[in-house]
This record gives C-alpha cells, structure tokens and sequence, in this order.
C-alpha cells in the first residue's frame, strides 16, 4: 500500500478527518480520536494502528510488523506495518478498518449519532 492509497482508502470511512503532523505523518482521526498514522520509516511508508490485545499479541512479532514506536511503550495496543512481508494490502485495510472500529467504539453513542456513524443494534 502506498501512503496516497492510505490516504484515499482512511477517507471512505465516515466522519473521519485528517491533518498532517508529528514530523509530515499523515494522520486519521473519527472526531478527535487518531486511529491510523502513516509516517515513514527508513525513507519507506509505515502504517500504523490501533489493535485488539489479541492481535497486538498474535502479529506482534510477525516479520515486517512492531509494536508501533511510542504507543506501545506507553502501553497501548498499536502495531505497525514497517516492512516486508507485513500485511498484504486487503488484511492491511481490515485492520486499518478494525482500527477506526475501535476508537469510535470509544465515542458515546450521542457523539456517533450527531457524526452519522452506524451504531449497531442501537435503537434510541
């Protein structure tokens, strides 16, 4: 995956925004929440995101992916792909996805409805 297909693939998902900070990484947050980063690593796109604890253990020390630098030392349950082999580019948008999940999981169902993100099984 390249940084621009990051790009366009991180803008389909809905409610989200994007600025580019932290040394001209291209950030994606759903409100004000980041849930995917691609920065660079040895002159090479690295992508990274939010991950379930299962995850974070399961591809943590596959070949081309790392517990991201920073948010994993801080204890958070990141990854990034770095390197080859990593992800291929269809299991990378999964856990891009996976990841923007997550965070707006984390979001009240007040924020979710006023941003029109689904919420499932909500009816209120």
């Amino acid at each position: 995956m390249t940084r621009d297909e990051f790009n366009a693939f991180c803008a389909t998902l809905p409610a989200t925004s994007h600025v580019v900070q932290w040394g001209n990484s291209d950030v994606w947050k759903v409100a004000d929440k980041v849930f995917a980063i691609c920065g660079w690593n040895d002159g090479k796109d690295a992508f990274t995101f939010k991950v379930t604890p299962l995850v974070f253990e399961v591809l943590g020390d596959h070949p081309g992916i790392r517990p991201a630098p920073y948010l994993a030392s801080r204890g958070m349950k990141w990854l990034q792909h770095y390197d080859t082999p990593g992800l291929s580019d269809p299991d990378l948008k999964n856990h891009l996805r996976l990841s923007y999940d997550l965070v707006a999981e984390g979001l009240s169902k007040k924020k979710r409805r006023a941003l029109g993100i689904p919420i499932p099984d909500d009816t209120a």
